[in-house]
């Protein structure tokens, strides 16, 4: 029983030293440093190994499509504010349904420019990084809540 005890210790301690090193060894130092300084575009450029042609072509796109991205942000709280305000108080239920249908109307516009524009960007990488750049940000468009324009800079949470 006490050398069962002391092989089952040192089997443990020797699967976490190995587990670690090998954490270690196949993590990229350059995205940690990027999500450190949370940097967005340092990390689109090392997680889906961009050029210096393709980066520079996906901030083209980025910077052509942001002022439309924030408009229809605007657009959707205004909306909603209005929708939230009809709730809030006495309104006719006729009024209610058409703020909601508001709200969901500028969403669905939102929704469908915001794939189009993730689909350009995917369009721009090497073929097997655009459908995993893809596969990362297309669920999030659905969920994304239009407090405000999405930030590569990360300055804001979504």
């Amino acid at each position: 029983m006490k050398y069962l005890v002391s092989t089952l210790a040192l089997i443990v301690l020797g699967a976490g030293i190995f587990g670690f090193v090998c954490y270690r060894l196949s993590c990229d130092s350059a995205l940690h440093a990027a999500a450190e300084k949370r940097d967005a575009w340092h990390w689109l450029r090392q997680d889906f190994h961009l050029t210096d042609q393709q980066f520079a072509a996906i901030q083209v796109v980025h910077q052509a499509y942001a002022g439309s991205c924030v408009e229809h942000c605007r657009l959707i709280q205004e909306a909603t504010k209005v929708r939230d305000a009809l709730a809030a108080k006495p309104s006719s239920p006729a009024d209610r349904v058409a703020a909601e249908t508001a709200v969901k109307e500028l969403r669905s516009v939102c929704e469908q420019a915001l794939t189009v524009h993730v689909q350009k960007v995917a369009a721009l990488m090497a073929a097997e990084d655009g459908r995993r750049y893809l596969a990362l940000m297309l669920p999030k468009i659905a969920a994304f809540d239009h407090a405000t324009a999405p930030d590569l800079q990360m300055n804001h949470t979504h």
